[in-house]
């Protein structure tokens, strides 16, 4: 037998053999190696719902010897957006270019810093929108943090990773920027807690900045005594302050807008108001046209509408400020860069971002006249002692890897709501308040410019009642309608013409009300009282008399046209066109109409 071993026609003596054999050997553990980190990174990525692009750990500082107090933060974790500096880490502001083209951080953001010294542990780096711009909390090139409360919809942004982390329980608080709703939209659609304080109160030293005179730094908790506890930090708060009472200032059209239930909202404040001492009855508002006839700048903003309401055009024009306030500023601050540097960014944020650099600005004396207004006019209706109460946003958050994205009416009715603190520079707190349909639901308190410490400290006193009032409500069944007599019913019916006519809408909704209750299948009754809604201003509620009408009577004209009107006016453009084309079909030569259908095809184009 042969002394040399061999491996079928190879000889293993030979020592090119063993470098190949080694070479492959090496080759595959290294395979396995970088196979199991990959796993690692998915299973820590399961782990902490894809919510920090970086984690490390900057403890406290020391604790005071007795009998000095324990520092007001102490025990609790923190996580920060990818916007704020920490010493010896490269800040990325969402996007791997940035990253890739500048150095480490010499100092730690003040902001942390003054955390830190206050007894908090930071652990880490959340993910966020590329540049900031953007509330949905999608990107493309770390990933979508995943919403705890519904893992299939998007967690709302730009702070996205920062709201994850709290609603998760992966901290206890976070730190996220908000310029145009980048805290208090993930705030609400993650049903936790968020604060965007009134603008410039919060030192940014050591924050990238989107638009300087929109941005400030904000806070989640799911506690409403840790949001208060941070906010004494960063606001370098007095403990103590005389005690004042409060009036709650409801904004009815504001809650038209939304798919928040106006009525259990309000249900809730009331009810609130009447159990706790210090609280006036709640007043109501519509805000809309209170900051038409105040913020006389925004008219050369406003686009004209048949049949959109002044408040909401009014509205509609301010967000639209805010975005050319933005661009300018975004301009201003990074246009060199994104020109020298031509990074890689997602489609829509792309758009953004061009639009924003290669915008011209030749009326930017009245965007900041705009702001200035808009400040004042808040300040008047609030005074000393108001809180405006509001939906946080208009619609639930849309499905993740939506290929429609955001639609132009979830946009329009979102930055409608949004840009009232963006542009007044007021301070505002997202308050969870349930569910509805599944989807968490928020409303926001806002408190004049500066007032930051008593929003906080009604947020504190009032939200464990909120939360009671919430849950009863949420659990209460309706009161059921009774049928009546039909003469009595059409009685009422033209004492509520009598009263519209006299234009008095308030009367004709309560008679035509009391109609229905006795005959609740006649269209003419819904249909009428949804006239006497849109005079109001309360289209949600004129929206669903419409629809109510139309079930009882397909061929109910004036309801599709009330109808269309009325989702005209809450920015459902394409449910609106549809009403109008229904109204043509019935009556082909309907002026109205016609107008309507044009002019609404050609907002949609």
């Amino acid at each position: 037998m042969s002394k040399q071993l061999s491996l079928g026609k190879i000889s293993v003596s030979n020592p090119k053999v063993w470098v190949v054999i080694g070479v492959t050997f090496a080759g595959i553990v290294i395979l396995a190696e970088t196979r199991r980190r990959r796993l690692r990174a998915r299973k820590l990525e399961r782990e902490d719902l894809g919510a920090f692009i970086e984690r490390f750990e900057l403890l406290p500082f020391p604790q005071p010897l007795p009998p000095a107090a324990r520092h007001l933060l102490s025990g609790l974790t923190f996580a920060v957006k990818d916007i704020f500096d920490v010493k010896d880490c490269v800040t990325g502001f969402g996007n791997p270019d940035w990253k890739r083209t500048h150095e480490a951080a010499g100092k730690t953001a003040v902001v942390v810093t003054a955390l830190l010294k206050n007894g908090a542990t930071c652990v880490g780096k959340t993910v966020m929108d590329e540049f900031a711009f953007g509330i949905t909390g999608e990107n493309v090139h770390y990933g979508t943090p995943t919403n705890p409360r519904m893992p299939s919809h998007i967690p709302g942004g730009s702070s996205s990773g920062s709201a994850v982390a709290v609603a998760a329980g992966f901290v206890d608080f976070a730190l996220g920027t908000d310029t145009i709703g980048c805290v208090r939209t993930p705030a609400s659609f993650c049903g936790i807690l968020g604060c965007r304080p009134s603008h410039g109160v919060v030192a940014t030293t050591g924050v990238l900045p989107n638009s300087q005179s929109l941005d400030t730094v904000g806070w989640f908790a799911r506690d409403p005594s840790i949001l208060h506890r941070v906010g004494h930090i960063l606001l370098q708060l007095n403990q103590v302050e005389p005690r004042r009472t409060r009036c709650f200032i409801i904004a009815d059209d504001l809650f038209q807008l939304s798919k928040v239930p106006k009525q259990q909202s309000i249900q809730v404040i009331t009810r609130v108001t009447e159990n706790l001492s210090g609280y006036q009855p709640p007043r109501h508002e519509n805000f809309g046209q209170y900051v038409a006839a105040n913020v006389p700048s925004l008219r050369g903003f406003r686009e004209e509408s048949m049949t959109l309401q002044d408040g909401i055009s009014t509205l509609k024009a301010l967000s639209s400020v805010m975005f050319l306030l933005q661009r300018y500023e975004f301009k201003t601050n990074h246009g060199e860069w994104v020109k020298a540097v031509k990074p890689r960014l997602a489609s829509d944020v792309a758009d953004r971002v061009n639009a924003a650099v290669d915008a011209t600005h030749e009326n930017v004396r009245t965007l900041y006249k705009v702001r200035t207004e808009m400040r004042a006019a808040l300040r008047s209706l609030l005074k000393d002692d108001g809180i405006l109460v509001v939906p946080t946003v208009a619609d639930p958050p849309m499905k993740l890897n939506s290929k429609k994205g955001l639609s132009a009416e979830f946009h329009d009715r979102a930055f409608a709501l949004l840009s009232i603190a963006s542009m007044s520079g007021c301070c505002q707190v997202t308050i969870p308040f349930g569910k509805h349909d599944g989807c968490p639901i928020s409303v926001s308190f806002l408190a004049f410019h500066g007032a930051d410490k008593f929003l906080l400290d009604t947020v504190l006193d009032t939200y464990s009642s909120l939360q009671e009032q919430v849950s009863l409500v949420s659990h209460s069944s309706p009161v059921p309608d009774t049928n009546g007599h039909m003469d009595a019913s059409e009685l009422l019916k033209e004492k509520g013409n009598a009263a519209f006519k006299g234009r008095q809408w308030n009367k004709a909704v309560r008679y035509y009300s009391e109609a229905i209750k006795l005959s609740e299948i006649n269209a003419t009754y819904y249909c009428n009282r949804a006239a006497a809604y849109l005079e109001l201003g309360c289209f949600r509620e004129a929206e669903e008399d419409c629809s109510k009408a139309i079930s009882l009577d397909k061929k109910n004209v004036k309801a599709y046209l009330r109808r269309g009107t009325a989702r005209e006016s809450l920015v459902l453009y394409k449910d609106a066109l549809q009403d109008f084309k229904h109204a043509l079909v019935l009556e082909p030569q309907n002026k109205v109409a016609s107008q309507a259908e044009k002019r609404l095809r050609k907002m949609i184009s």
